[in-house]
């Protein structure tokens, strides 16, 4: 594969390659930091929906939220801007989080979805389009990994499911989202957020880009209260942070479970 970063590389930026590092992890797809004759540092990552990411990364740029440059894609190589990461998600920098995602949410779009499913690994990120969030969210995000839970847990999702539409908003504000905003995917620079990477984007309800970063993280309150959500978002938090879990099931196995049944149990089913 380094070859073909190599050759990808040169045509897109005319420059030679002096120096290639591997970044660790890579779960879904690889990246790696690249050094340049002249001296340039970009990052190139690899993998079979790196176009799309591309394409998400420049829906995203068009709010003022950072967001690697993207500087060309060809061969399943993506290639983008490099951005300083020598800070870490605390203090300041939830605000400027905030500030980053709100902007990032101010654009809207005429219904849920994506114009393309995505997918994780060997799981499919369906992004049908659609007018009801509740249903988009049933379907799209819960109901698919259904088949691949047990018997009683698949049971419990999908009654959970059928009641979204009392426990979800019909149709909130169409807001782009990242899609898995962790702190793995916030560059930040200083007390500065630098850039937000990785996205799995579409569009849907804001409170779920808040509610992902509660899976592995731990926003204080004033990062909630400048999010400015609608009354009753706590309770919606875990219905929005099953989807994750879920993910994590189908991607690195059966040891979160229990953490799909937690959710499951707060809400009541």
């Amino acid at each position: 594969m380094s070859d073909a970063i190599h050759k990808v590389v040169h045509r897109l930026t005319g420059a030679e390659v002096t120096a290639l590092r591997r970044y660790p992890g890579g779960d879904i797809s690889g990246a790696s930091e690249i050094r340049l004759a002249d001296g340039r540092m970009l990052v190139a990552k690899h993998g079979p929906v790196v176009d799309m990411e591309g394409r998400m990364l420049q829906a995203m740029s068009e709010s003022s939220a950072p967001v690697p440059e993207v500087l060309g894609c060809e061969d399943d190589v993506l290639l983008i801007e490099c951005l300083p990461s020598d800070g870490s998600l605390s203090g300041e920098a939830w605000t400027a989080l905030a500030h980053a995602l709100t902007s990032l949410h101010g654009i809207t779009g005429d219904s849920y979805g994506w114009p393309e499913d995505y997918a994780l690994r060997h799981v499919t990120v369906a992004n049908d389009r659609s007018d009801d969030w509740p249903s988009f969210w049933a379907h799209n995000r819960l109901l698919c990994h259904a088949p691949h839970l047990d018997a009683a847990t698949g049971k419990r999702l999908e009654a959970l499911s059928s009641n979204l539409g009392d426990m979800l908003p019909v149709r909130p504000r169409p807001a782009l989202l990242h899609g898995d905003m962790w702190g793995g995917n916030v560059l930040v620079s200083g007390s500065h957020i630098s850039g937000l990477i990785d996205p799995c984007a579409y569009f849907g309800h804001a409170e779920v880009d808040a509610a992902t970063l509660t899976v592995f993280d731990n926003p204080p309150p004033a990062f909630f209260e400048q999010m400015a959500f609608e009354a009753g978002w706590e309770d919606r938090q875990p219905v929005y942070r099953l989807w994750t879990w879920l993910l994590h099931v189908r991607l690195f196995g059966g040891s979160y479970l229990s953490a799909v049944e937690r959710e499951l149990e707060a809400l009541g089913f």
